[in-house]
């Protein structure tokens, strides 16, 4: 699959289709099994895909759960078409449904596309009149067509935004509560893409038409079917100045940003539960004491039903298996209220394994508390399973560090929170030595995936300059503490936990996504690492789409520069303009030029972190030029004044060991030339010893 993924890196989109890039990106995003080619230095290998033409539209692949290579002529929602206004074509009479089922006697089942778009309208309405969400869900699902389901939430919405906000907030419910069981997140995904793209349509005929779809975008975020990430990778593809980037912007900036912004955006129709996400959470937990308490299931049932959050029903699963941990004596009876609000429909397969899902990717912190919460998690899975209540496929992913989840708990607690403070005190000072000597006196080595994973998680919460501060660390951590296991091992962790993080920072997946594709552009990562960090998440979790949502980020264009400049911090350049420059003062320097000068051009690249590239340039060069005096007293120089580091000069040597077999080809003796370079640095002290000789 990774051969023939399409990527957008070196892509002209002029005149392409936009539902089209939609289809490439998402796949990419969305789909575990679509992975764009290695990016190197920011730039795809991949083949650029062909453009389609302007008057069809190529579906997403099945790999999305729509149809494959066909295509479709796509109207624009709203706006007039060429048989008239914005219903006229579509709306058909509920007696005239059973006329366009087409097929082998069954009844309501759509030949083509444009009879599914045309059975969906009085579907729709009926549902506006009568309210009945089951009875919505059953007819659309008695269509059959799950392909185009994409369809049903760009025409539910575009005929909710001609309607009052009793229809909208309506509409904004039924694919709440549609979705895991009957939409998936590729359908939600899409059908917004469509809405967003047939912005300048809508508008024709709903003047208000960027606020209104801004403010279901939004409720969208809220009520968890639309991943936050979906703003950034919708932005990243649409035209820049067309109304769709409008309408990210006014749900961004009016709804997501804004204090209190959960309970804003669910009650700006003036209907739903009148729940924040907060407030649904804590209602859950007094619905479970007062059952741990009295045992009636009854009422417990009562009390789920009456929240009126069907899609959040996982959070209700993760309570119950949580509490369960917690109180053993009262397990028998909690796990009994999940097995009967099974057999009793209350709670769907889907929300269960949503609600199992979630609490194994919050075992890692979960531990803390309760030291044995892995081994009490599988039982609860085994016995779940064997009663029937959970899909026999579900599997917990394998922990990225077993060492820790068997280390003790207090131990664990101390250096979270004596990282926290180191952290916090960089955030200020900006002093990596100290923050360096600071971890090594904590002198636990085998908790640095946990002080990533820390670092991370508190610059997600703060401005774009401790984002900058956080990436600029870890490019030096990786250089003089952290291994690369130690970085994936990190990232692993904050991946797996994605989910809750989304609850607490609303845009943490988009923003973890960049912390991942910044670490590969700045090398304390390589693309093959996402293949390996991939491999430990789950299919389809939040974490493996924001892997896949790094994939894409790096994959686009100019990739190296955006991800570098991503929090407006650092240098300012792209790694190739570094690498460019790197070159210049080489050559410059061989070339007579003046030591102190190119010492001083060194120190003005500002990339302390990335000196090892000008190690590795400048003996490629002394085996290049036949200079080899003037390069190595340059580097004598570096050292002596602590411009390079022993790290970084021992990485740059590492570097051009591991690229001997190319260089071979070009120059017949470099193994032998860099054997003497090899001798002549560890003979100055310029080397770790972990660096061996070449054989």
């Amino acid at each position: 699959m990774i051969s023939s993924a399409a990527t957008l890196s070196s892509k002209d989109w002029t005149g392409c289709s936009f539902s089209s890039i939609v289809s490439s990106c998402f796949m990419m995003a969305f789909s575990a099994s679509s992975i764009p080619d290695p990016v190197v230095d920011g730039v795809s290998m991949a083949t650029a895909v062909e453009p389609e033409s302007s008057d069809t539209k190529l579906s997403l692949s099945r790999e999305l759960g729509v149809f494959v290579g066909t295509k479709v002529p796509l109207e624009g929602v709203g706006g007039k078409n060429e048989q008239g206004s914005l219903e006229d074509a579509d709306y058909v009479p509920s007696q005239e449904l059973n006329k366009l089922a087409i097929g082998n006697g069954n009844n309501k089942v759509p030949a083509t596309l444009d009879d599914y778009k045309r059975l969906l309208v009085p579907i729709i309405e009926e549902y506006f009149s009568t309210g009945d969400v089951e009875l919505a869900a059953s007819e659309l699902r008695s269509l059959g067509s799950d392909q185009y389901h994409n369809y049903f939430v760009k025409k539910l919405i575009s005929l909710a935004m001609d309607h009052h906000d009793k229809e909208k907030e309506m509409a904004s419910v039924l694919l709440s509560a549609m979705y895991a069981d009957l939409l998936n997140s590729s359908d939600m995904s899409e059908g917004f893409m469509m809405l967003l793209e047939s912005t300048e349509d809508l508008a024709v005929d709903i003047p208000d038409a960027i606020d209104v779809l801004a403010v279901f975008v939004a409720r969208a975020v809220v009520d968890e079917i639309l991943p936050p990430v979906f703003l950034t990778l919708a932005r990243a593809l649409l035209p820049e100045f067309s109304k769709g980037i409008e309408v990210l912007q006014f749900a961004e900036k009016s709804y997501l940003s804004a204090p209190h912004h959960a309970e804003l955006v669910e009650r700006k129709w003036g209907g739903g539960t009148h729940f924040t996400v907060e407030e649904a959470k804590r209602r859950i937990q007094d619905i479970l004491k007062e059952y741990v308490e009295n045992g009636d299931t009854d009422e417990a049932f009562r009390c789920i039903r009456e929240l009126g959050l069907p899609f959040f029903h996982h959070e209700v699963v993760k309570c119950v298996l949580t509490l369960g941990m917690e109180n053993l004596s009262s397990q028998p009876s909690i796990l009994k209220l999940l097995k009967d609000s099974t057999s009793g429909c209350l709670i769907s397969s889907n929300q269960m394994s949503k609600g199992f899902c979630r609490l194994a990717e919050s075992t890692d912190d979960l531990s803390l508390d309760i030291p044995s919460a892995k081994t009490l998690f599988d039982k609860l899975v085994q016995t779940a399973i064997s009663e029937g209540w959970l899909d026999a496929s579900f599997t917990t992913s394998s922990a990225p560090n077993e060492d820790m989840q068997n280390a003790s708990g207090k131990k664990v607690k101390h250096f979270k929170e004596e990282s926290g403070h180191i952290i916090q005190e960089y955030f200020l000072s900006d002093d990596v030595p100290e923050l360096i000597r600071s971890l090594q006196e904590l002198s636990a080595p085998e908790y640095n995936p946990i002080f990533l994973k820390k670092l991370i998680t508190l610059a997600m919460d703060k401005k774009s300059r401790e984002k900058e501060m956080a990436s600029v660390l870890l490019s030096s951590l990786s250089l003089e503490l952290f291994s690369t296991g130690d970085i994936m091992k990190g990232f692993i962790m904050l991946l797996q936990s994605a989910e809750d993080t989304a609850l607490d920072i609303v845009d943490a997946s988009s923003e973890l996504a960049l912390f991942l594709a910044r670490a590969v552009i700045d090398e304390v990562l390589i693309p093959l690492n996402l293949d390996e960090i991939t491999s430990k998440l789950r299919p389809n979790s939040s974490g493996s789409q924001t892997v896949q949502m790094a994939r894409a980020l790096l994959a686009a264009r100019h990739s190296g520069e955006r991800i570098l400049r991503c929090w407006g911090g650092g240098t300012g350049w792209a790694v190739e303009d570094a690498k460019e420059k790197i070159s210049k003062l080489l050559e410059e320097y061989n070339t007579g030029g003046d030591l102190g000068e190119a010492c001083q051009c060194i120190r003005d690249l500002g990339m302390p972190f990335f000196n090892h590239e000008v190690v590795k340039k400048a003996l490629v060069m002394a085996m290049e030029k036949q200079n080899e005096a003037s390069i190595l007293t340059l580097l004598q120089e570096c050292f002596g004044e602590g411009l390079i580091t022993i790290n970084q000069m021992t990485e740059g040597f590492s570097r051009v060991k591991k690229g001997l077999d190319d260089l071979i080809l070009d120059i017949p003796n470099a193994q032998e030339k860099f054997g003497a370079y090899v001798d002549l640095a560890t003979k100055r002290g310029w080397l770790l010893l972990s660096l061996a000789k070449v054989p």
